[in-house]
């Protein structure tokens, strides 16, 4: 019997290369996965803000470390935190037009590296390959 690697560990493997080609991109912008997603987040928002409590629930990780990313952003001049204007205990983050100009190199990076993933495949195979990802993507909820 030829040698047969199991699917979990070829998934494994595809998503350790893409996460490696990702970060490699990511140090050459002096950023993280995670400040990158905070952009994404901001980006896509009802008008560019999220307050830090909406920020920690859409990126599913803890305060602390929603802080931290914030912090490392503002510095780099990629967001800006104020206080509400209501409710001065509530900082929301509201992403700069630099933050902007990063989440469209990061889209365009993101659209190239999907197309290097796929670029062996047919569309008829990239739409069967979407279907079967999202079918076992739902089975482990």
């Amino acid at each position: 019997m030829a040698d047969h690697v199991s699917c979990g560990i070829l998934m494994k493997q595809i998503g350790d290369e893409m996460q490696k080609r990702a970060d490699n991109k990511m140090r050459s912008w002096d950023m993280t996965m995670a400040q990158a997603g905070a952009l994404l987040a901001l980006n896509d928002a009802p008008e560019k803000q999220l307050s830090m409590k909406q920020l920690e629930k859409v990126l599913c990780i803890a305060q602390s470390t929603t802080a931290g990313i914030i912090s490392r952003l503002e510095q780099k001049g990629l967001v800006e935190g104020y206080a509400d204007t209501v409710d001065k205990r509530i900082k929301l983050v509201r992403i700069t037009q630099a933050g902007i100009d990063r989440v469209l190199e990061t889209k365009r990076d993101m659209i190239h590296s999907e197309e290097m993933l796929l670029s062996g495949l047919t569309e008829t195979e990239r739409d069967i390959l979407y279907s079967l990802l999202k079918k076992i993507k739902y089975s482990l909820k």
